[in-house]
């Protein structure tokens, strides 16, 4: 056991690095507390495991079982911290609510933390010898369900985020949430890690494992949300009346105008070159209200706002590209059509045109140099 015990106690030094790192980290300030809090908590998991596992003593029972209750806390923290991403607000009082799992998890536990110092070495004499912890078999399938219930919930808000930016922000691929997958992803792995463990006693599946996943997932977080571009907050949704009321109709007379007004703004002023360019942003450009302008772009374009901008980057880039004087580099067109990043720019070329940007250019180029004389 004195491997994983050291395995622990580096985990534990990283999660306290991490979370004191994120404290103090100015993007996304208040989602990253939240982190830095369900971090923290990790780190005491991992601490209270490395010392237990270098030297089992009855003196650190209580701590020991408390500690194994907190991952009845993380889907709810993945949840909360996922909420405070989005909507750039922190906890208050009412959240206390997201705790009750944890709670009840206390429950069949008391006896346990209430014991005296001739209970606990009884009762760690009992686990020596094979005994288990208190607990009912129904209780914990209930807690692990109700955890993973949050997890989903994170998951489900993440993509309603998801599809808010692709109809409002032209740099819906930066701050998309890509890490809360893989944050999320390796949660459920390492819960049916344990849901194995559980049920099958597999003998190399075993309680020092689930904790070593959970000492990978600590680097992962530690290198994902380091990483993160600030996110945009989530805007209200707005009623159901106040929906209705902007909704356009179908056959809505304005729309041609607004078609031509904003194949002028394209065409003309370029603002498809624009990185941060927002629906709200273009509307106010157009001199049209943002809610007729997203019906026309979703109605007479076919597609989300990052979907028409997007299509006009690639047009913009396609044109440079297939120009046998063109000079500057892909890289370079691609800024100058409005993107920041290489990838993001070759996946939209290559979802648009079937070849990434290279070979687009090669061709071209190829093309041009095997014409007349």
């Amino acid at each position: 056991m004195i491997f994983w015990s050291l395995v622990f106690a580096i985990g534990a030094g990283q999660a306290a690095l991490l979370a004191l790192a994120l404290w103090r980290r100015p993007v996304n300030a208040q989602a990253n507390r939240v982190l830095a809090g369900w971090v923290a908590l990790i780190g005491v998991d991992l601490a209270v495991k490395a010392a237990y596992f270098h030297g089992p003593a009855p003196e650190l029972l209580k701590a020991y079982r408390l500690v194994g209750l907190f991952p009845f806390l993380y889907g709810s923290l993945f949840y909360l911290y996922v909420r405070a991403l989005t909507e750039a607000r922190g906890l208050d009082r009412r959240d206390l609510v997201h705790l009750a799992g944890f709670a009840v998890s206390l429950l069949p536990n008391l006896g346990v933390f209430l014991q005296d110092a001739a209970q606990q070495r009884a009762f760690f004499e009992h686990l020596r010898q094979g005994g288990y912890w208190p607990g009912r078999p129904w209780l914990d399938i209930g807690l692990f369900v109700y955890s993973l219930s949050y997890v989903i919930a994170g998951l489900v808000r993440v993509r309603r985020y998801r599809r808010g930016l692709l109809r409002r922000r032209s740099d819906a691929d930066r701050m998309s949430l890509h890490w809360i997958d893989a944050m999320a992803v390796s949660q459920i792995v390492i819960w049916c890690i344990a849901v194995v463990q559980w049920l099958a006693r597999i003998p190399w599946i075993d309680y020092p494992l689930i904790y070593g996943a959970v000492v990978g997932w600590v680097f992962v977080v530690g290198y994902l949300s380091l990483r993160q571009v600030a996110v945009a907050a989530e805007p209200a949704p707005a009623s159901v009346e106040e929906a209705r009321a902007e909704e356009p109709a179908a056959d809505d007379p304005r729309f041609p105008a607004v078609e031509a007004r904003l194949a002028q703004l394209m065409a003309q002023e370029q603002l498809y070159r624009e990185p941060a360019l927002t629906i709200g942003h273009l509307a106010k450009r157009s001199g049209y209200p943002e809610y007729l302008v997203s019906a026309v772009i979703n109605r007479r374009f076919e597609g989300h706002f990052w979907d028409y901008i997007n299509r006009q980057r690639v047009e913009a880039a396609r044109a440079c590209l297939a120009d046998p004087d063109e000079a500057r580099t892909i890289l370079d067109i691609a800024y100058a059509c409005g993107y920041t990043s290489k990838s993001t720019f070759n996946a939209a070329f290559k979802r648009q045109l079937g070849q990434t940007p290279s070979a687009y250019r090669q061709r071209h180029a190829g093309s041009a140099a095997s014409g007349p004389a």
